[in-house]
């Protein structure tokens, strides 16, 4: 005779593991809205208002996020903020851009760094001298049949 428990009386909610804590983000992560993208934008950096980062986010196309827009994040906005109304937590502003300006500026800075790129690659080998090579050419590895005969 077994003494094996029966298929039925094993269940997975029995063999799940207890869900670990974990604390909760500093800075919360609001719902996606389509055509939108989301990005914290620092406000203040060590007690000191930072107007020239603030402004020249603005100036990129980001505008600050309504608080009643996103009742999900259920934050309480910072004390004497300058944006009253708008989600700002512990000097970060969240704010919104049309995903078209967001894609257009990453491919800006991305065509920026490869013309960066180019230019360095092409004054060092600029330098270069055939008879001693700044870099060294692939190795290379030649396979041959032999003839057969051992």
């Amino acid at each position: 005779m077994s003494t094996r428990a029966s298929r039925e009386s094993q269940t997975r909610e029995k063999t799940e593991r207890k869900k670990a804590w974990a604390p909760a983000s500093r800075i919360p992560t609001p719902d996606g809205e389509d055509g939108y993208s989301y990005r914290w934008v620092r406000t203040s950096i060590l007690g000191q208002a930072d107007n020239t980062n603030v402004s020249a986010k603005f100036r990129e196309g980001w505008e600050p996020v309504r608080a009643e827009d996103h009742p999900e994040l259920m934050v309480q906005s910072d004390i004497d903020s300058r944006f009253e109304g708008n989600v700002e937590v512990g000097g970060l502003l969240l704010c919104k851009n049309s995903k078209e300006n967001v894609e257009a500026r990453q491919e800006y800075y991305a065509e920026m760094n490869q013309r960066q790129i180019e230019s360095v690659d092409n004054n060092f080998m600029r330098e270069n001298d055939p008879r001693m090579p700044l870099l060294r050419p692939e190795k290379r590895t030649k396979v041959s049949f032999g003839s057969g005969n051992s």
